[in-house]
């Protein structure tokens, strides 16, 4: 199904595009055989380009199939069987690909989604470190500031790391001045 629209006309946008790009042609000052050359170019670049509906449609088939691998993933534990079931899962999909019937596709990826969500798992697979998983943010990485709040004493353990640390802050301080200019004293929102 995800190439159903990958061949389509021109869209609109195109169109307009090209037509612009043509009117322009002519205040250049190309020799006949260059402006041929571009024409040619461009209109072969705008014929492949898909539009943005069929990228869209094809994200969505794109998407319904890895969520319902994933969906098979957490029905079946055994490796080979889910890999039977993802075969006559992708025997699915494959029978469509070349439907040309955009309202019959439009049906057929609704249906495909309501399928999934009919048949979804009561307590699906999460890899452990997504969200939902058994070990997200269970690793809080501390952010550079606290680095400021160490004691003196805790600092003199790692003098390389501080004094490099504090070189770079003040490279940062004076590439932020450059980029944005220096701070008022009258700016008191911190």
């Amino acid at each position: 199904m995800s190439n159903v629209y990958l061949h389509c006309t021109i869209g609109l946008l195109n169109k307009v595009f090209v037509a612009s790009l043509y009117s322009s042609l002519s205040l250049f000052s190309l020799n006949h055989r260059s402006q041929s050359w571009l024409k040619q170019k461009f209109q072969r670049l705008t014929m492949s380009a898909p539009t943005a509906a069929a990228l869209a449609h094809t994200k969505r088939v794109c998407s319904l199939y890895k969520k319902s691998l994933r969906s098979l993933e957490s029905w079946y534990d055994r490796r080979h069987i889910f890999r039977y079931q993802a075969v006559l899962m992708r025997a699915r999909f494959d029978q469509h690909k070349n439907e040309k019937d955009p309202t019959k596709i439009a049906q057929l990826v609704a249906d495909g989604e309501r399928e999934l969500f009919e048949k979804q798992h009561f307590q699906p697979k999460k890899f452990a470190m997504s969200p939902g998983g058994v070990a997200f943010e269970r690793e809080v990485i501390p952010p550079d500031w606290v680095l400021d709040y160490w004691h003196p004493l805790e600092k003199a353990q790692f003098p390389e790391y501080f004094a490099r640390r504090e070189k770079r802050k003040q490279e940062y301080v004076t590439w932020w001045e450059k980029q944005y200019g220096k701070a008022s004293t009258t700016d008191s929102h911190h």
